[in-house]
């Protein structure tokens, strides 16, 4: 009999638990966040954000734009350069690409985020037609308008005759003393949205909502163009922040 031919190659204990233990720690310490970003995203669909902290909001924004690697510390590092999580989403795309980890592609989609929540509060209000009848309520919708924008701009919101809302249009941006808005521009709102009345909602976006100087005249050449067909201005709101100032509640609206 042929020895040679009865040596076979004996099969390869198995891994011991120990060895599997091993094995097993290695990997964990290879990637230590696996798994991380979908008990995130199950825990946003549980529980929404409110049980996240600003830090932790940061971070799953961030990785619809950053598939691979650590968002919790570039997070961390928008935080303490910006101040708040609304001064992150409010800051300028350049400044926010400079932020180590970050990018001009990352900068832009956070810079999208309250843009998006502003236009969504916006069509929500408009869809329902609010009734603007009184200035507390214009104040109520002019809050949400403004939220977030880093300049000054200026709304005609044009209303019917029950003074539910028919559109709003941004006529002019940058600082009230800069702005070149001319009464013709207002008729015009007006007249194409079939108004009744008119209302007009501008923001500061540094400092108090008190009307300024600029204001008080823009505010008085726009009511004296004398808006054709009956139409009405019946208030002018000034925002800032979570604050607002109304010309018609403090009887402060000029003459016609």
């Amino acid at each position: 009999m042929n020895v040679e031919c009865c040596k076979k190659k004996l099969p390869k204990p198995a891994k011991t638990v120990k060895n599997v233990s091993k094995s097993f720690i290695k990997d964990e310490r290879k990637n230590p966040h696996e798994g991380h970003r979908e008990r995130m995203r199950l825990r946003f669909l549980e529980e929404g954000l409110d049980s996240f902290a600003d830090h932790e909001i940061l971070e799953y924004a961030l990785f619809y734009t950053i598939p691979r690697g650590d968002t919790n510390e570039i997070a961390h590092r928008l935080l303490a350069s910006f101040g708040s999580l609304a001064a992150v989403f409010e800051a300028n795309p350049a400044d926010l690409a400079d932020v180590e980890g970050m990018g001009s592609r990352t900068a832009a989609f956070l810079s999208f985020i309250p843009q998006l929540a502003r236009r969504y509060l916006k069509d929500r209000l408009e869809t329902k037609k609010p009734c603007l009848n009184t200035s507390e309520e214009v104040m109520a919708y002019a809050i949400p308008l403004m939220s977030g924008r880093a300049e000054e701009v200026f709304y005609v919101v044009s209303l019917d005759s029950a003074c539910r809302m028919l559109n709003a249009s941004m006529l002019a941006k940058g600082t009230v003393a800069e702005v070149r808005l001319h009464p013709r521009q207002v008729v015009e709102v007006a007249i194409r949205n079939r108004a009744s009345s008119v209302v007009f909602i501008h923001n500061h976006p540094a400092g108090t909502p008190k009307p300024s100087t600029d204001d008080l005249r823009l505010t008085e050449t726009l009511i004296k163009a004398r808006l054709p067909l009956g139409i009405k201005v019946l208030d002018h709101v000034v925002v800032a922040g979570d604050l607002a100032f109304s010309f018609a509640r403090e009887n402060m609206l000029p003459k016609a």
